[in-house]
C-alpha cells in the first residue's frame, strides 16, 4: 500500500505553460510576444477559463526546434 508521501506528482504530457514561463524559455519580452502575435508568428497561445494566456509544451517545443532549425 503506498502512502500519499510516496506517490509522485506527475505532469502531464501536454502541460500548460503561463505564458510568462513560456516567454522566459523562448527569451523574449511580454511586448515581443504581442508583436509576433500580431504579425502571426510564435507559439499559439490560448486563454483559460479564468482569464490566463497559456501555452501547451508540445506547441512551444515545435516552435523551439522551428527557431533552431532557422
Amino acid at each position: 500500500m503506498t502512502t500519499p508521501s510516496s506517490r509522485r506528482r506527475r505532469s502531464p504530457k501536454d502541460e500548460l505553460l503561463p505564458l510568462s514561463d513560456a516567454l522566459e524559455e523562448i527569451g523574449i519580452s511580454r511586448a515581443t510576444w504581442y508583436r509576433w502575435r500580431n504579425r502571426g508568428y510564435g507559439p499559439e497561445a490560448k486563454r483559460t477559463p479564468s482569464g490566463r494566456i497559456c501555452v501547451r509544451r508540445s506547441v512551444l517545443d515545435a516552435f523551439k526546434d522551428e527557431l533552431e532549425a532557422a
